[in-house]
């Protein structure tokens, strides 16, 4: 029988059922509204308090410092848009950010690049880092905010967060940093890498969709993304999703509790579809092989197309991606493997595999056993690929 293999959780993860069974009282019998005084809103008050320090505990917050939002795509707009709002008012408009953020990020900055403010995007280089000198050297007088994600969402490479906050904090700059992909997978302190925002989004540590929050340094003031009600301190309007922002708590509590011990087994998956992967003709890792999340693979295959690629990964029960779940349909190249050099033929052939502590060792086996015989077929179809060993004859 054909196995089934989810290798794609940097779009999401499955919840977990520890996670659902704490939620369902609040899918159910205790469906108050958390902002209503008698005492079923009280207890759903309650169990959002209980989220709220179980999420700041996780990145080494103070609760008052946790607004829980809609998303990962919320708290980043609300954390850019209001920053550029609040610094606009004292003459700042200059942002600095990099050139393979997710779309969340890029698409704000456009949006304020329309409005007056001038935005300059870091290189990443070949291994996908910033290098700080850069950083230090594109921040001016006028500059309002340094965004900059904690680890990238395609190739899975970890910046220098705590340097990159150190820079920020000695020149007087707000920091924020999309901090999707590396919350429940690497250790965060956000008062020992002095940043001022982060986001986060609760399906991508085995929590449920539609809830995020958004890390705001205690002192720190910028206007309202989501005008209305008195929810989250009059921050942040709306109806508290209590059933979502419960699985949220426990999600990441887990997913802190538990990272020490799934981060050493998701290395060793990593690292053996890296080495068997890479002994595949004319195949390349994506971003630097060290600094980099866990459980991430990005390839890229000369001579493959990636969404036949996936197509066919599927047909052998394996689920990948070629990139950001955001993007997916999309029939232009990753933005991200443009960003660190590759050429537009080269970043076709991508294939993201993206693990959690619900594969196996014998999944990396399974998928090296498929891969090489579907991409030795995909390249005997390709004009492409037969253009490449021309060249190599010279012919």
């Amino acid at each position: 029988m054909q196995p089934f293999i989810y290798a794609d959780n940097a779009a999401t993860t499955a919840l977990s059922k520890v996670v659902l069974d704490e939620m369902m009282p609040y899918l159910t019998n205790e469906y108050g509204n958390a902002s209503s005084l008698y005492d079923l809103g009280n207890r759903s008050k309650a169990a959002v308090n209980i989220a709220r320090q179980r999420v700041a505990a996780a990145i080494g917050a103070m609760d008052k410092e946790i607004y829980f939002t809609a998303g990962g795509s919320e708290s980043d707009n609300w954390a850019i848009k209001g920053v550029a709002e609040a610094m606009a008012k004292k003459g700042k408009k200059h942002i600095i950010s990099t050139a393979f953020e997710h779309h969340a990020v890029l698409h704000c900055l456009e949006r304020l690049e329309k409005n007056g403010f001038e935005v300059t995007l870091l290189p990443v280089h070949e291994n996908g880092i910033i290098r700080l000198d850069e950083l230090e050297e594109a921040i001016r007088e006028d500059t309002a905010l340094v965004t900059i994600m904690y680890a990238n969402n395609e190739i899975g490479t970890i910046q220098p967060v705590k340097e990159i906050g150190e820079i920020c904090k000695k020149h007087g700059v707000i920091f924020h940093t999309d901090a999707v992909q590396a919350v429940g997978n690497v250790a965060i302190d956000v008062k020992d890498c002095s940043i001022d925002l982060l986001s986060m989004s609760a399906h991508k540590f085995h929590g449920p969709k539609g809830v995020g929050a958004l890390y705001m340094r205690r002192g720190l003031v910028i206007p309202n993304l989501i005008d209305g009600g008195a929810q989250e301190k009059g921050r942040r309007a709306g109806t508290e999703n209590t059933a979502g922002i419960v699985g949220m708590g426990k999600a990441i509590e887990l997913a802190v509790s538990t990272m020490q011990q799934r981060n050493e087994k998701l290395i060793q998956i990593r690292d053996k579809i890296i080495d068997g992967a890479t002994k595949i003709e004319r195949s390349r890792l994506n971003g630097d092989r060290v600094h980099r999340l866990p459980g991430n693979v990005s390839l890229c295959f000369e001579g493959v197309e990636g969404e036949s690629l996936l197509l066919m990964l599927d047909l052998k029960g394996v689920a990948a991606s070629s990139g950001s779940a955001c993007t997916s349909g999309s029939l232009d190249p990753s933005h991200v493997l443009l960003s660190i050099g590759l050429k537009h033929e080269i970043a076709h052939g991508s294939l993201r595999l993206s693990f959690s502590d619900d594969n196996t060792l014998e999944d990396a086996d399974y998928i090296l056993s498929v891969l090489p015989p579907i991409i030795e077929r995909l390249r005997a179809m390709s004009p492409l690929w037969d253009k490449i060993k021309s060249e190599e004859k010279g012919e």
